[in-house]
């Protein structure tokens, strides 16, 4: 068997960082037995992670009957490799028979051996085994492919159908763990683990099929073996599942804290987290190194029982049949066959305890995958639509845990064609309204509002056509630049694309590309600069045309030359929308019309940067100490 290595997660940061203590007593999942054999498992609080991730795991339900619709519709393919393997099976079974047959005449006294009709029959036996064989691992790979291709499609078109606000909760780390480490995983499971757990399953069918009819009496050698593999296997599948998932969260923690202070690197620098950062990481990737070694345990005491298996099986065959030639029972022959059978057992029964065992491991993975299936799509009010283009907040008040509220009653008014600014101190809240204007969550109490139509009321598709968010976090997918583009819009032109790239000063790089619109950029192709990876961003804002924008940090990795330039340039393709930025930068709150200035999750200020200087309040302080 491989050993699993971890997939990636669910866990959060409070999950995460529950401390492990495999010493004292037995650990929260360990058992008496466990305990007795030296090893328990880590302490793990799987409520405390299923409470903080956003993203649910599917249940064994979910993950049974979404196995079922796949083979269900690949039930074709599936029918013909357990055909194609029964015939491989069947073919590799002459040999004994042959052999057999050859050492009762041999034992009879038998001069007529007819040495040249039995080969002929072991190699055409040889030649159409070799042909199956190579059927059956050709069709297992181009089922398992398929039904990957289906996993992939099906989480992809689930997830994009999924509330704004479900997806910005769950974060880029559990998202990127989800689409990248656990399809990694399943894709093993898929190409190999399905199809070859069919193979053994049915070669080991077949092979014990034989042996009953060749000498029933040595099947009652398989009955003394398989006590103990069903134990061995019983002890271990109890626990290998709980643990695997364990694992794979102690992982998806350890994606987690690294991606996060990645991001937010400045701000770890700016109020010296370093050191609380790395004891974060160092605390959750000690947790799960805890449960990988945990999982090689499990697995190094299965192994041992396998070989034991092995062992009892072939000695019993041969004891019990040479027991049973001495009574009379059976032949030498039938005895040599039933042993050369029983020795072909041990490759399928290893094949099905690896894969199944490997299929644990994916079960995780999948379970995460098809948990989005459990999250009930957004449906909203179809008869909901907004009469106008005014953005309203009223009295919003919004939290992301219960009972600690972010936001506090702020209520402001956006006029259609107005560009607001809002600015204010690191986690004053500017970001958490800037969602809330944008559709993404809906206010805990409260009203957004566009045109008198509830935002949080409406379905996501609609709302998106109205109002778009660009923030900092910019994705450029692998394919052509053109290809890029046209996701916001399918049917534009390249005379467009064109136009939207110039309105964001990225005309420039993209005529330098080797094949302009149809370079090929992302992994594999041409590497995109985030500066440049921004502009794409807003350059499917500008096709994508809707009448009110939302910018968060819309242009933060360009320097700030560039950065005033583009949004300069942008300034001429926003005229007349509606546009709230969350400015760090103060001279975008200069260039805008009204400027709200957030403090401790409440509007404090609000006004045009002139009238917000001359009262000299926070804003005022803000200006003088950016402007210098």
């Amino acid at each position: 068997m491989t050993a699993p290595t971890g997939t990636s997660a669910d866990a959060s940061a409070d999950a995460a960082s529950a401390p492990a203590d495999a010493s004292a007593g037995t650990p929260a999942g360990a058992s008496a037995d466990d305990v007795v054999f030296g090893v328990a498992p880590p302490h793990y609080d799987p409520a405390a992670s299923e409470n903080a991730t956003t993203l649910p795991v599917g249940g064994p339900a979910t993950v049974r009957g979404y196995v079922r619709e796949l083979l269900r519709r690949h039930r074709r393919a599936f029918a013909t490799l357990v055909l194609v393997n029964a015939i491989a099976v069947v073919a590799s079974m002459a040999g004994p028979y042959l052999l057999g047959g050859l050492v009762e005449d041999l034992t009879s006294g038998s001069r007529d051996l007819r040495l040249g009709r039995i080969v002929g029959f072991f190699v055409l036996a040889l030649a159409v085994q070799s042909v199956f064989v190579r059927e059956v691992r050709l069709r297992g790979a181009m089922l398992g492919e398929r039904m990957l291709a289906d996993l992939r499609e099906d989480f992809l078109v689930r997830s994009v159908a999924l509330p704004p606000g479900v997806l910005e909760r769950a974060g880029t780390g559990d998202l990127l763990s989800r689409i990248t480490t656990d399809i990694d995983r399943l894709a093993n499971a898929m190409r190999e683990a399905v199809p070859q757990l069919s193979v053994g399953v049915v070669w080991t069918a077949l092979l014990l099929g034989g042996l009953t009819v060749t000498a029933p009496p040595l099947a009652l050698a398989v009955l003394v073996a398989l006590p103990v593999l069903l134990v061995g296997c019983r002890w271990y599948y109890r626990r290998a599942p709980s643990a695997y998932r364990s694992e794979a969260a102690g992982y998806a923690a350890v994606a987690g804290a690294l991606a996060e202070t990645v991001d937010a690197g400045r701000t770890v620098e700016a109020h010296r987290l370093g050191a609380r950062r790395i004891a974060l990481s160092e605390r959750r990737i000690s947790q799960w190194t805890a449960w990988e070694r945990y999982t090689l345990w499990l697995r190094s005491v299965l192994f041992p029982v396998v070989n034991v298996t092995n062992l009892l099986l072939v000695a019993g065959v041969l004891m019990l049949g040479g027991t049973f030639v001495l009574w009379g029972w059976i032949g030498v022959g039938q005895l040599t066959t039933g042993a050369l059978l029983v020795q072909m057992l041990f490759e399928p029964v290893g094949l099905i305890l690896r894969w199944y065992d490997e299929l644990q491991v994916a079960e995780v993975s999948l379970g995460r995958l098809v948990g989005v299936r459990e999250i009930e799509p957004d449906s909203g009010d179809e008869m909901l639509t907004p009469q106008g283009r005014e953005l309203r907040a009223n009295d919003v008040r919004f939290g992301y845990r219960t009972g600690s509220d972010v936001l506090h009653g702020v209520t402001m008014r956006v006029p259609p064609g107005t560009r607001v600014a809002l600015v204010g101190p690191s986690g004053a809240g500017k970001s958490t309204l800037g969602r809330l204007l944008a559709g993404i969550y809906g206010p805990r109490t409260g009203d957004v509002a566009l045109g008198g139509a509830e935002l949080s009321r409406m379905p996501a598709e609609r709302v998106r056509r109205h109002v778009a968010l660009v923030n900092q976090e910019h994705h450029v997918f692998v394919g052509s630049l053109r290809d890029n583009l046209l996701l916001a819009r399918t049917d534009a032109s390249d005379t467009e694309l064109w136009e939207a790239l110039r309105a964001v000063d990225a005309d420039d790089w993209a005529r330098s590309l080797p094949d302009g619109l149809d370079s090929e950029v992302g992994s594999g192709g041409i590497s995109v600069a985030p500066a440049h990876a921004q502009q794409i961003a807003l350059a499917r804002l500008v096709l994508a045309d809707p009448h009110t924008l939302v910018l968060d940090e819309a242009t933060s990795l360009l320097d700030p030359r560039a950065a005033r330039h583009l949004e300069r340039s942008l300034a001429q393709v926003l005229q007349g929308r509606t546009v709230v930025a969350i400015a760090h930068r103060l001279h975008t709150a200069h260039d805008a019309d009204v400027i709200a200035v957030v403090e401790d999750g409440r509007i404090s200020e609000l006004g045009s940067h002139d009238a917000l200087v001359e009262a000299d309040g926070a804003y005022a302080a803000l200006w003088r100490s950016w402007h210098g």
